[in-house]
């Protein structure tokens, strides 16, 4: 079984770990009532998703 002979320094394993960061959500507008939601999500406010209300809400 292969192991490494030498560890590796801290600088090298940042490297190889540069693109494991936390991305930010890709946030959308509703709409219908035009409030930030995530995108393939139904909106929570007013239940609408692709162009049909997909949950019926108690406001409406």
């Amino acid at each position: 079984m292969a192991v490494p002979k030498r560890r590796h320094s801290n600088s090298r394993t940042g490297k190889r770990r540069a693109h494991h960061a936390k991305k930010a959500k890709q946030l959308s507008f509703c709409p219908k009532c035009s409030t930030s939601t995530l995108q393939h999500v139904v909106c929570e406010k007013c239940g609408y998703y692709m162009g049909r209300v997909i949950v019926e809400s108690e406001e409406t």
